[in-house]
C-alpha cells in the first residue's frame, strides 16, 4: 500500500476509511452506548461512520480523528435523543401516562445521575466527555467546536454546577 502526505494515511479513500473504522469503532460505539444504551449504540455508531465515509476527504489526520468522530457522534446522539423524547411524548399522550421520572437518590451513583439530569444538556455533555471519554480540554474543544480555553472554562463551570446540584445547601 502506498501512502500519501501523512504517514498514517492510506492511499485510497476506502483504505483510509477501513483503517479509521477499525481503529475508532470501539470508542465511538462506547460513546454512544454510554449515552443511549447498548441497544441504540450500534445504529448511532453506524450513522457516525456513514458521515465519516461521505466526508472521508475532510476527516482530519490522527490524533484529531477521534475528537472529530466524537463531534459527529455528539450530533447523532442528540438527534436520536430528540427522536426518543418525541416518541415518549407521543406514547405518554396515547396511553395517558406521565413522562419519565428521576430515580430516587439512594446511592452515590444514583445521586450523581439525578444531579446530571438536572443540569443543562451542554453541561451534561462536557462532563461526560471529560469523565467517560477521558478527553482533555483541547480534545473537548475539537468535539464541541470551540477553543481549548473556552472548553476548559465550560468544563470548570459545569463541574461547579454539578457540585451545586450534589450539595444543594452550598448553592447561593
Amino acid at each position: 500500500m502506498t501512502l500519501l502526505g501523512a504517514a498514517d494515511r492510506p492511499a485510497s479513500p476506502e483504505a483510509r476509511f477501513y483503517a479509521l473504522f477499525a481503529r475508532h469503532y470501539p470508542a465511538v460505539f462506547g460513546y454512544a452506548a454510554r449515552r443511549l444504551g447498548r441497544d441504540e449504540a450500534g445504529d448511532a455508531a453506524a450513522e457516525v461512520f456513514t458521515v465519516a465515509w461521505r466526508r472521508i476527504g475532510g476527516v482530519p489526520d490522527e490524533p484529531a480523528t477521534l475528537p472529530w468522530l466524537y463531534g459527529v457522534a455528539r450530533k447523532v446522539v442528540a438527534n436520536q435523543e430528540r427522536a426518543a423524547r418525541r416518541r415518549l411524548r407521543l406514547q405518554a399522550k396515547a396511553a395517558a401516562l406521565p413522562g419519565g421520572t428521576i430515580p430516587a437518590p439512594g446511592t452515590a451513583g444514583l445521586e450523581v445521575e439525578a444531579a446530571l439530569v438536572r443540569l443543562r444538556i451542554g453541561d451534561r455533555e462536557i462532563l461526560r466527555l471529560a469523565a467517560w471519554e477521558e478527553l482533555a480540554p483541547g480534545e473537548i474543544a475539537a468535539v464541541l467546536g470551540c477553543s481549548p480555553n473556552a472548553a476548559a472554562v465550560r468544563l470548570h463551570r459545569a463541574r461547579q454546577r454539578l457540585a451545586g446540584e450534589l450539595n444543594p445547601e452550598t448553592r447561593s
